[in-house]
């Protein structure tokens, strides 16, 4: 479901053997032979007993042991010393780590592919059809509209940015419309990997503008109008003002954020701590040991937080179970989820945040998994207070809107099993081949929603809706018939595939609107975060029509 980035695969140098500087002996020649002989017979000896005492040390096998890329080792280190880490980590580690993380090192360009696209791992909305992003601008044109034409103080923002195709779409959309495209003041790119950075301001600003760094960000120079585009690492690098007008999109952004996945179990009474323990390794025996005021007489519910830990040296798809749906053509995976034996810190507070979790917990209860994301309501906090305003940053009129388009339920139930690999465009196990294989995870939009309202009193929050709904009430039809019809009477290219640029057109709105049970435009979701107005007005694609 999510565009990709495939990497020229890492492998781990093997150790070299501790008995690769022996030789055999000489026949007795010179004098000095038989004390050159002790010495090589000993060193013999020994190296032979450090690889039968290893058999039964962790820690050797650990260095010995040949990972598949060489963040995996790092990882595994980091577990052999802290003990299994939360998923959350986990994630956070494959996507971003320093080490050869997905996004920020374990796949570059010079190597003949990046994330995105057919050569990549997944293929995002913007890739398969500019009318996508053009669409995504007309929006943000009917809100300026809506919300009084403000001649300046608009500011674009975009986290998770991929290759900026959707950021050059709108822009050359709202460039249709110049009343709000002299309002914009500055563009702001929230992107954490510096080869997609580059990426972005090459198309943005061209290949030759230059670009500097500041305490704030990186800054150029857009080849649309002129305008300054700053990037920064994250959203808080980006002041926040009450005068301005912040238009946010958040596409495919929120699926890549870190969770955490909780099961419910029912713990006797004679082993029921709420004291978290450090690790919370899994083990036979709880590792934290209850005092006399957490006993309890009877048998609880807690919450339990699935850990990660390197799976048995040794293992196979076969002995891990690696399910059908996910390809087998890769390494087995390097690690595996574990239940923790004792509460941890993030398994008394997160499930008990939110009265959805508490009601999944007592309607449930023994065995129910959900997966939360306290980075998502930290955005969605922040997305509102910008909009709305809030007590740390009051705003006397709230203004702006935001745009959040991704996958994930849009009942309002909570997550579960949703943690997914893909590489290659094809479903793999999310533990193998750490770095090189990305990690997504469905989007809880109720949570969003609830963190937005929970953070500001002038905010309201509309939708989700399916994408194809929201995209044929924008007019992705009207508009693809446009660029058909131009196609038609401008060129008869060709494409390999022997398909015409009218048929290419096609067949990517289709892709984009199909509503069948896999489809792009019923597993993914529109939600839309707008200044509160008294159910006044509902936005252009959530049941409400243009206001001029």
């Amino acid at each position: 479901m999510r565009t990709a980035v495939p990497r020229l695969l890492r492998r781990s140098v093997r150790c070299s053997s501790s008995l690769s500087f022996l030789q055999q002996p000489k026949a007795a020649a010179a004098p000095a032979a038989p004390r050159a002989l002790q010495r090589i017979q000993f060193r013999s000896l020994s190296s032979t007993a450090r690889l039968r005492s290893s058999e039964n040390d962790p820690e050797q096998q650990l260095q010995q042991r040949q990972w598949s890329t060489p963040l995996a080792k790092q990882l595994a280190e980091a577990i052999s010393a802290t003990g299994p880490v939360p998923l959350a980590s986990f994630m956070r580690m494959c996507l971003t780590s320093d080490v050869g993380g997905y996004y920020t090192g374990a796949i570059t360009e010079s190597e003949g592919r990046d994330q995105f696209g057919l050569k990549g791992d997944f293929v995002t909305s913007p890739e398969i059809s500019q009318i996508f992003g053009e669409l995504i601008g007309i929006w943000f044109v009917t809100e300026w509209l809506a919300q009084g034409r403000q001649s300046k103080g608009v500011e674009l923002i975009e986290v998770g940015p991929g290759r900026g195709t959707l950021m050059d779409d709108m822009l050359r959309t709202i460039q249709n419309f110049p009343a709000m495209a002299n309002a914009i003041d500055a563009i702001y790119m929230v992107e954490a990997s510096p080869s997609l950075r580059m990426t972005q301001k090459n198309l943005l600003c061209g290949t030759d503008a230059p670009m500097t760094e500041s305490k704030v960000g990186y800054h150029s120079v857009c080849k649309y109008g002129g305008l300054p585009i700053v990037w920064t690492e994250t959203i808080k690098s980006i002041p926040p003002s009450p005068e301005k007008m912040p238009f946010i999109v958040a596409h495919e952004f929120f699926d890549a954020l870190p969770i955490h996945a909780f099961q419910c179990v029912d713990v006797p009474p004679s082993s029921s701590p709420n004291n978290p323990s450090p690790s919370a390794a899994p083990s036979t025996s709880t590792s934290a040991t209850p005092s006399d005021s957490t006993k309890t007489t009877g048998p609880t519910l807690q919450w339990r937080e699935l850990l990660v830990s390197p799976t048995p040296p040794g293992s196979t798809h076969e002995s891990l179970h690696t399910p059908a749906s996910q390809s087998r053509d890769t390494p087995a995976p390097d690690f595996q989820l574990t239940l923790a034996q004792a509460p941890t810190r993030h398994s008394l507070y997160l499930p008990e945040s939110s009265a959805r979790y508490r009601s999944i917990k007592k309607q449930v209860g023994d065995g129910a998994l959900i997966e939360i994301c306290p980075d998502a309501a930290l955005y969605a906090t922040d997305f509102a207070s910008r909009i709305g305003g809030s007590p740390q940053f009051p705003k006397a009129k709230p203004s702006g809107a935001a745009l959040i388009l991704d996958y994930g339920p849009g009942d309002g139930t909570v997550p579960t099993n949703s943690l997914r690999g893909i590489r290659r465009h094809r479903r793999v196990s999310p533990f193998a081949e750490p770095g090189l294989t990305d990690l997504s995870a469905d989007v809880d939009f109720a949570g969003i929603a609830e963190a937005a309202c929970r953070a500001s009193e002038g905010i309201e929050i509309h939708g989700p809706v399916d994408q194809g709904t929201f995209l044929e009430v924008m007019g992705i039809r009207e508009r693809a018939q446009q660029l058909i019809q131009a196609a038609s009477t401008t060129t008869t290219t060709t494409t390999k595939e022997g398909t015409t640029a009218a048929e290419v057109v096609e067949k990517a709105w289709q892709r984009l609107v199909d509503k069948s049970p896999n489809g792009m435009g019923k597993v993914y979701k529109a939600l839309a975060i707008l200044p509160e107005n008294d159910g006044r007005r509902r936005p252009v694609g959530f049941g409400g029509d243009v206001v001029a």
